[in-house]
């Protein structure tokens, strides 16, 4: 397993310009991005279509795909790429959606470590459409629940990425979590 600041000055080296160093990025991320989308997908309805691989890559794509994308550090990019895996879900949830006119939405189940203040569960568009909201009022809140309920971020490691404490942090996790917990329910979720 690759150190935390091998990944990072292979991070530096990329947004510098070095295009090598794109091609040495997805082995050190690799595993922890397949990691990351298999426990999204454990909590995907059961017959999900995607696979754990075809989501990371998914998002690795999209993610070196944007030039505009400037990753710090590893907590940083799997921030980002926790980010890319949810839009990906819930743009599938849609069609999934679409094309069945309602039925059999993906869902996911939130527990007390994560939102609700008891096993539930709720709608991925739902939970997508609240963190928006949230992000309308609490810009560094919904962050905060992206990087650590999709990002799967520790709380030292969701302040470095967002440049503050880990009190800030806990304090946000915790209203984020009571504000989507109160609305999703609200909403039926």
């Amino acid at each position: 397993m690759p150190t935390p600041s091998e990944v990072t000055r292979t991070f530096l080296r990329w947004r510098e310009g070095d295009n090598s160093a794109l091609e040495a990025l997805l082995p050190l991320v690799y595993d922890e991005m397949r990691r990351l989308a298999a426990s999204y997908l454990r909590a995907e309805r059961e017959g999900h279509t995607l696979q754990p691989t075809a989501l990371a890559h998914e998002a690795y794509l999209r993610l070196i795909d944007q030039r505009s994308v400037t990753c710090q550090n590893r907590a940083h990019f799997m921030g980002i790429a926790a980010q890319a895996m949810r839009r990906i879900l819930a743009d599938h949830a849609r069609r999934h959606r679409a094309l069945k006119r309602g039925g059999d939405a993906a869902r996911v189940s939130l527990t007390d470590q994560e939102i609700a203040a008891e096993p539930r569960e709720v709608e991925i568009q739902e939970l997508d459409t609240a963190l928006e909201d949230l992000a309308k009022l609490e810009p560094r809140q919904a962050r905060v629940v992206e990087l650590r309920f999709f990002g799967g971020l520790s709380i030292e490691e969701t302040a470095e990425v967002l440049a503050v404490s880990p009190a800030t942090v806990k304090r946000d996790w915790t209203v984020a979590r009571a504000w989507l917990h109160r609305e999703l329910r609200g909403s039926g979720g």
